[in-house]
């Protein structure tokens, strides 16, 4: 079953739970807007590349479209639609008054120079001007991209439309309008999640043995901050390139540095290499998948021991996965409340642009712990009204809230 169908499935799965009207079921299914453009730009070399490049709005019923921009070989038109999908339930899970949208160019990063990339980024924007906004649909960074292709964005736009237009992307360096504790929201926000499941659960945190997969911006955010907090032992921790392992716990801070110099997290000082497969199969109270999607297989699953899982990355685990887990009882946070800080900060961001009035961290930081929260105890509320598992009741509060705007709004014409 391909991402997009497994989004579908869980649309279809909680729409019979609310008994949600056939019209409305419809009109969910499918992608609101759908563009797919070319994108030529000058190599270094002289000579021209094309690539393949994606903007999709699943649903704006809620308010303006919100999803990130990767850059990544494998992008293909489907995965952009799920993300999409899935944008529209995390905003709503969260409330925030924004709908569902995501961007992906099919290229590899790795092999483009700095020039390259920033052609890249320009013509895409141009490509995707007349779709995206302020008030339609406001990108952000994702997978391979961060504040440095936000930048050239904003800068893009501005140029076109002849005005500078701060909200017109989110995730910006702060210099140019963007928020206090953007780059670290996601995980920030895992952290926030992780202390309330504890709480359910009653895992004492101190002691709580952790693993974690993929050491990108959300993975080493999250790891920093239990560094930080003094909670928790972090145990083992993989990147692309695999993973290790140290049953008596790894210094984060001394990895970070380790991770930047090396480019990876292999070979690190104490620790035993194993693969991510190894990694996903540890004994460990929490386990957090936050590299990409597809990652916890329906092989992988009946191998899990964690208690809980907390899904750092969009779609980690696979349906068939799911199914499995929860028979083995394992507690999983899914992803469209586990990992909400980044789109709750963006929206932070967005709402400072738009009245030129900027926060503190502390008052952004004190904003994303109410909002994730008050969510999480809704979803929880919710989990046990429905007698289903987390992953569910997230779905049944996102698609209730934006079937609700769609009916209040009614069909035009």
């Amino acid at each position: 079953m391909s991402f997009y169908e497994n989004a579908k499935k869980m649309l279809a799965k909680s729409a019979e739970i609310i008994k949600l009207e056939q019209g409305i079921y419809e009109q969910l299914k499918k992608c609101t807007k759908t563009l797919i453009v070319s994108v030529p730009i000058k190599m270094d070399d002289g000579s021209i590349k094309v690539f393949d490049g994606y903007r999709v709005q699943h649903n704006t019923a809620r308010g303006p479209g919100k999803g990130g921009l990767r850059f990544h070989p494998n992008v293909t038109l489907d995965e952009v639609r799920a993300l999409a999908m899935l944008m529209t339930w995390k905003c709503a899970v969260v409330n925030l008054p924004l709908g569902g949208a995501k961007g992906g160019i099919t290229c590899n990063p790795n092999e483009l120079s700095v020039n390259e990339i920033e052609r890249l980024t320009r013509r895409y924007t141009s490509a995707i001007i007349d779709l995206i906004g302020p008030e339609k649909d406001i990108p952000a960074p994702d997978i391979n991209t961060s504040k440095r292709e936000m930048g050239w964005i904003m800068d893009t736009y501005s140029m076109n439309v002849g005005a500078t237009t701060l909200g017109v992307v989110t995730g910006k360096p702060v210099e140019m309008g963007g928020s206090l504790g953007r780059e670290t929201a996601t995980g920030t926000g895992l952290y926030f999640i992780l202390e309330e499941i504890a709480k359910k659960l009653d895992i004492d945190l101190k002691n709580a043995t952790i693993a974690i997969q993929g050491f990108g911006n959300v993975g080493s955010s999250f790891a920093l901050r239990l560094y930080e907090e003094k909670v928790g032992k972090v145990i083992a921790v993989s990147d692309l390139k695999g993973g290790i392992y140290n049953p008596d716990g790894i210094n984060c801070k001394e990895l970070f540095e380790y991770a930047k110099r090396n480019k990876g997290v292999s070979n690190f000082k104490g620790t035993k290499n194993i693969t991510n497969e190894e990694l996903l199969t540890l004994d460990c109270d929490f386990l957090v998948p936050a590299a990409i999607e597809g990652q916890i297989t329906e092989k992988i699953a009946p191998n899990v021991k964690a208690k809980v899982i907390i899904e750092g990355a969009n779609g980690p685990t696979v349906s068939a996965a799911d199914d499995i887990l929860n028979k083995k009882g394992i507690v999983i946070v899914p992803d469209i409340l586990a990992n909400a800080g980044g789109v709750i900060v963006s929206y932070f961001e967005w709402v400072q642009d738009l009245h030129s009035f900027f926060w503190d961290l502390e008052r952004v930081q004190s904003e994303l712990k109410r909002l994730l929260k008050k969510s999480f105890n809704d979803v929880w509320e919710i989990s046990k009204k429905y007698n289903t598992n987390l992953r569910m009741a997230a779905y049944i509060l996102g698609v209730s809230r934006v079937a609700d705007a769609m009916k209040m709004r009614g069909l035009f014409p």
